[in-house]
């Protein structure tokens, strides 16, 4: 990949989570860029948010904080999600205990389902209006290769016994297609799970920081950090409208990482992704959802979706149609623009993949896109940033930020706070930032060596 600054653009689609903007959207707690700060937090996201809340909670003399976000406050991955809050607590595991053991995968496996009661008390003792629900999420798999695959893997962790798998509920071949609703489907797996309005989750957050003294200064690109720190130990970190000197630093950039942070440019990946909304026709009752879903198609193919209470449907995937071409997705970074071959798949979506919902009506309301951070051994990059002393990071969620984030930015904020090292926290031993992993040319997302592996230079 070539050396190039490839930021946030502007006129990005809009995304049903922003179409009801918080006063905070376009803000800046002072109209100058102050010269210094203890902490400046890059980007104003699930991660920026949750590390700033973490930061002022229950601190009665906080460091002063800049959070710098190069759009609106919100405005990328986080605000263009599915809202689907959905651990993986069964499907990766076997591969997970083949590559890294056991204990490794169970770490991950632990950490992704406790973030959904996590977010569940955080909602309910910050009081925050983002419509949270606490529900069952349901992996349905049609293909039937794929179906086998995955069944025989679950039969190996629970005759293995060494994982906690206790709240999956498998539905084989005959069962599948009734229990879930899914048209086709030859297998079937349910579990705790819960879904969202992020961006307002994520606003109060903010609003949060800010009310206790956070100086959110939003169209505000950072453009380089330098090298190293000043003899004073400040990091210089130059935006469009002036340079301030930090202490700390906390990269919360996901897709975007690589251009303020160019040893992770083989290792967070820009990827873009598509997203919908469905509703049915006003004066008509939807069809009953009784779960969030994942439909999978094939191998690495799927489709998820929440059914929201106001009776519309938040569905994104659409990989059928595009993911064969990576030209569309894969070191993308414009969401300005849709993916032409999947931006008319989500009609008749409902139709053709549910039973009951043949007459519903259901229609495509919206459709955007949004830019993730793949990680290129699927891994978020998690903790002190290797080799640059006062700079942290989380970022590269792989497309699955919202059942790891809230945690990680907690585990992050202990080693600041406390001075704890990244093994005192819980956040998983994988997650961690590491030398080792800056120097592998591996990359998962290809299957391939990177090293090797020639440019893909997206066609927008």
């Amino acid at each position: 990949m070539t050396d190039h600054r490839s930021g946030p653009v502007p006129n990005s689609t809009l995304p049903f989570w922003r179409t009801d903007l918080h006063p905070l959207d376009s803000h800046r707690s002072t109209p100058t860029l102050p010269q210094e700060c203890d902490i400046a937090i890059i980007g104003a996201g699930f991660a920026g948010a949750a590390l700033a809340h973490y930061i002022f909670e229950d601190n009665p003399t906080p460091p002063s904080v800049v959070i710098l976000e190069a759009r609106e406050a919100c405005s990328g991955a986080s605000a263009r999600n599915g809202g689907h809050l959905k651990p993986d607590v069964y499907f990766q595991l076997a591969g997970h205990v083949k590559k890294f053991g056991v204990k490794k995968a169970a770490e991950v496996a632990r950490f992704e389902a406790s973030q959904v009661h996590a977010m569940k008390a955080l909602v309910e003792k910050e009081k925050i209006d983002c419509d949270f629900v606490l529900t069952r999420a349901c992996d349905a798999t049609i293909d039937p290769g794929l179906a086998k695959e995955t069944d025989d893997a679950f039969a190996e962790l629970v005759k293995e016994g060494e994982i906690d798998v206790t709240d999956v509920y498998h539905a084989k071949a005959k069962d599948a297609e009734r229990l879930s609703g899914v048209k086709g489907a030859k297998s079937c797996f349910t579990f705790t799970a819960g879904h969202i309005w992020p961006y307002k989750m994520i606003m109060h957050l903010l609003q949060g920081a800010v009310s206790k003294g956070a100086n959110l200064q939003t169209n505000t690109p950072v453009t380089h950090i330098s090298e190293s720190p000043q003899p004073n130990g400040r990091w210089l970190v130059t935006t469009e409208r002036g340079t301030i000197a930090a202490k700390k630093i906390l990269f919360a950039t996901n897709g975007f990482t690589r251009d303020l942070a160019p040893q992770f440019r083989n290792h967070i990946i820009p990827v873009r992704g598509i997203c919908s909304r469905i509703v049915v026709p006003e004066g008509r009752t939807p069809p009953f959802l009784p779960y969030t879903y994942s439909i999978r198609h094939g191998p690495g193919i799927f489709d998820y979706l929440i059914p929201r209470a106001d009776g519309s449907i938040i569905v994104g995937g659409a990989k059928p149609n595009f993911w064969s071409d990576r030209s569309h997705w894969y070191n993308v970074t414009d969401d300005s623009k849709l993916i032409e071959p999947a931006k008319s798949y989500f009609d008749g979506l409902m139709q053709r993949t549910f039973a009951g919902w043949e007459s519903s009506g259901a229609y495509t309301d919206k459709v955007w896109t949004g830019i993730m951070g793949w990680s290129s051994d699927f891994m978020p990059h998690v903790g002190d940033v290797p080799g640059k002393p006062g700079q942290s990071m989380l970022a590269g969620f792989s497309g699955h930020g919202m059942p790891l984030i809230l945690l990680s930015a907690k585990g992050v904020v202990q080693m600041l706070r406390e001075g704890k090292s990244f093994e005192e926290t819980n956040i998983p031993s994988l997650f961690k930032a590491t030398e080792e992993r800056l120097a592998s040319t591996r990359n998962d997302i290809l299957g391939t060596d990177g090293a090797r592996e020639p440019e893909l230079r997206s066609k927008l």
